[in-house]
C-alpha cells in the first residue's frame, strides 16, 4: 500500500488508500501470470511422454507413455492385454499379478518405466499356443474359479508359488497365495488345482 504523506487530510488519506488495491492487483496480475506460466511449464514437464520399451509375452513393444502410467494400465490400455485385471488398485487383492523376469509382481503398483528391459508374462502368454499351461488346465479341471475375475492373477501367482518352492503343503500354499483374494471363495478348489499342477510342473 502507498503510504499517505505526513499531515495529509482525511480525504487525501482515503483517496490514497482506495488506489492501493488497484496497484497491488496489477502487480499480482503480473506475478500471477508468471506463476501460471511456471506452473504450466512444470505440468508439461511432469506430464511429458517418455519412450518405454516393454517385452511382453515374448514380443517387444515401444510405447510413448506418461512416466506415471502403471504397468497394468500400459498392458490393458496401450497393449490391449485385458486378461490382467484391475481390482483394488492398491496392491491388496492380487488381481493384477503378472510375472516380471519370472517373479510375480503387482502390476498396479509397478510403473511401466520400471519394467523396461524385463520379461513380462501375462495370462495371455502363459499357454503354449493352444496348449494350456498345467496350472491353467488344473484350474479348469478343479473348477477353481467362479466369476473368473481374480483367476488370471490367481493362476500367475500359483505358477510362481510352485516355482518358488512354496507348495509343499496345503497350509504353505494358503500362506503364499494369501495375497490373492477370491471374492467367490473358491479357495479349496484353488489349493486342489495347485496341488495337481505342481506335479505336472515337475515340482
Amino acid at each position: 500500500m502507498t503510504n499517505p504523506t505526513p499531515g495529509a487530510s482525511r480525504r487525501e488519506f482515503l483517496s490514497t488508500a482506495a488506489s492501493a488495491p488497484l496497484v497491488a492487483g496489477a502487480a499480482a496480475g503480473v506475478l500471477g501470470g508468471e506463476a501460471r506460466a511456471q506452473t504450466t511449464t512444470g505440468a508439461a514437464m511432469a506430464g511429458g511422454q517418455v519412450l518405454v520399451t516393454l517385452k511382453v509375452n515374448g514380443q517387444t513393444h515401444r510405447l510413448s507413455l506418461d512416466p506415471r502410467v502403471t504397468l497394468v494400465d500400459a498392458l490393458r490400455e496401450h497393449l490391449g492385454l485385458t486378461g490382467t485385471k484391475v481390482g483394488c488398485n492398491h496392491g491388496q487383492c492380487g488381481a493384477c499379478t503378472v510375472h516380471k523376469d519370472g517373479v510375480r509382481v503387482l502390476s498396479c503398483l509397478t510403473l511401466a518405466v520400471a519394467a523396461e528391459g524385463s520379461e513380462i508374462t501375462t495370462i495371455e502368454g502363459l499357454a503354449d499356443g493352444d496348449e494350456l499351461h498345467p496350472m491353467q488346465a488344473a484350474f479348469v479341471q478343479h473348477d477353481a474359479y467362479q466369476c473368473g475375475y481374480c483367476t488370471p492373477g490367481q493362476i500367475l501367482s500359483a505358477v510362481a508359488c510352485v516355482k518358488e518352492g512354496h507348495a509343499g503343503s496345503d497350509a504353505e500354499i494358503r500362506e503364499y497365495m494369501s495375497g490373492n483374494l477370491c471374492r467367490c471363495g473358491a479357495y479349496v478348489n484353488i489349493v486342489a488345482a495347485i496341488n495337481d499342477a505342481k506335479t505336472k510342473m515337475g515340482a
